[in-house]
């Protein structure tokens, strides 16, 4: 066994790596959970004291070993066994067992070769020491790519879900909405629902249509694809704020995301990117550089964020920010949202030299003024909604809003540590006003602002 060991590092120079942390003699396991998603899958052990392990890959079949010294095998440690499900991308299986005395290991079968990285966490917030380990597949797709097959998928859901309705009650919901809204249209009010394109010659608009042109003007056309960035905030290790009834933000904000992917997908020239379609964290500054890979139109930011008072309440919709926030509860809010690394755990030894230039390089003035002209446009279909926090956009330094040339808006719900906007947020009803708001918006900044062709400034 010794020396077959030896011949298994021999075949992988360099696999065999250790932590720089402070070795712990007696550490307990206090949870393990594990993240799954098409991007990458993130297990995690949260510990009472940190650990310095070791670990190495195998390959044929591919396989991570990590040694844990000073941990013992216990419930909670075998409990990973069965946290891993059966269409996770990356891992096929878990194993556990006490290697030696002092020592806990921990195998994963792998369903592919994985680039695993491996770091810790000091405690924050509500976590205590966490270990780290992000499976990133070796070969990354290409964004434009996995752009182009997230789209494929989501249109082949959608006619799925129209055949099969009562599978699907977010696409009946939908279905609901639009027949409605045609029974309007036929009766002399507007059609909720139109795309993006021109209207017809000669056709006249209804004061009430959120597309209609001022007079004189007429709409220009849409020339070209256009790409949306919709990123729900938060996800996996990173809940958000919690709200009194204990509704997690980072829940909240996703259905809301899906159900604008939803409206969005309707339109003939758009295709939608979503930083994160299911529970699982992303970084900050991982969110800019998706968005900015597939050269995203726009960069809309989905929260519902908490307040240190309860009776704060309403939308609001912040832009960037070069000269200091608008106000100390905007100011407040970015210190927040800008968190959510620590919260959810970033590798700050490996950096992304990318996100680095991404977070320090500074937005142009244009990139902010059309950040502003969106988040009129997207504050006012809010404000038929709910109440509004402040009757105009904000402005404040979150580092998720710092893609030099890409329009970008967070936009906050409404708060969920009021109560009252809790119970609105958690019903499926509110959600998808919220996403009609915001479909309109992001229409009605479109249909003013059409996008240049590639390469030609706006």
């Amino acid at each position: 066994m010794r020396e077959r060991r030896r011949r298994v590092l021999k075949a992988v120079p360099g696999a065999l790596l250790a932590l720089d942390l402070p070795l712990a003699w007696a550490s307990s396991i206090v949870a393990v959970r594990v993240w799954p998603a098409r991007a990458y899958t993130r297990v995690t052990l949260e510990l009472d004291a940190p650990v310095r392990p070791t670990y190495f890959t195998v390959p044929e079949p591919h396989r991570l070993v990590v040694d844990l010294p000073g941990v013992e095998l216990d419930a909670t440690l075998r409990d990973l066994v069965a946290q891993v499900r059966a269409d996770d991308p990356y891992i096929a299986a878990v194993r556990v067992g006490q290697n030696r005395p002092g020592v806990a290991r921990l195998v994963f079968d792998l369903k592919v070769a994985v680039d695993a990285q491996v770091f810790a966490v000091t405690p924050v917030g509500d976590y205590r020491h966490r270990l780290v380990f992000d499976l990133y597949p070796e070969q990354a797709p290409d964004p434009l790519a996995a752009l182009i097959e997230q789209n494929r998928l989501m249109s082949e859901q959608a006619a799925a879900a129209r055949s099969s309705p009562a599978q699907d009650p977010l696409a009946a919901l939908i279905r609901e909405r639009e027949a409605s809204s045609a029974r309007s249209d036929r009766s002399g009010s507007p059609a909720a629902s139109q795309d993006l394109r021109s209207r017809e010659p000669g056709r006249t608009d209804s004061p009430r249509d959120p597309n209609r042109t001022e007079p004189g003007r007429a709409r220009a056309p849409v020339r070209r694809m256009i790409t949306v960035a919709i990123d729900p905030g938060h996800g996996g290790e990173d809940p958000g704020a919690i709200g009194p009834m204990g509704t997690m933000e980072k829940d909240v904000v996703l259905a809301i995301a899906m159900r604008l992917r939803e409206r969005l997908a309707a339109e003939p020239n758009l295709r939608i990117l979503m930083t994160r379609d299911s529970d699982y964290f992303v970084s900050l500054g991982a969110r800019v550089s998706k968005a900015r890979a597939v050269s995203a139109d726009l960069f809309v930011s989905i929260h519902a964020d908490a307040f240190v008072t309860p009776q704060a309440r309403g939308s609001s919709v912040f832009v960037l920010s070069e000269r200091g926030a608008s106000s100390v509860g905007a100011r407040w809010l970015a210190n927040q949202e800008n968190r959510s690394d620590q919260i959810g755990g970033v590798d700050a030894r490996r950096g992304d030299r990318e996100v680095a230039s991404v977070l320090i390089d500074l937005s142009t003035t244009a990139q902010i003024q059309h950040s502003r002209k969106l988040g009129t446009a997207v504050l006012g279909e809010l404000g038929a909604v709910g109440d509004l926090h402040k009757a105009g956009v904000e402005q404040a330094g979150f580092a998720v809003l710092r893609a030099p040339d890409i329009p970008s808006i967070l936009v906050e719900t409404a708060f969920i540590s009021n109560p009252d906007e809790e119970r609105k947020l958690a019903d499926p009803e509110y959600q998808q006003r919220l996403a009609d708001a915001l479909h309109k918006g992001i229409r009605e900044y479109f249909r003013r602002n059409p996008p240049a062709a590639r390469g030609q400034a706006t």
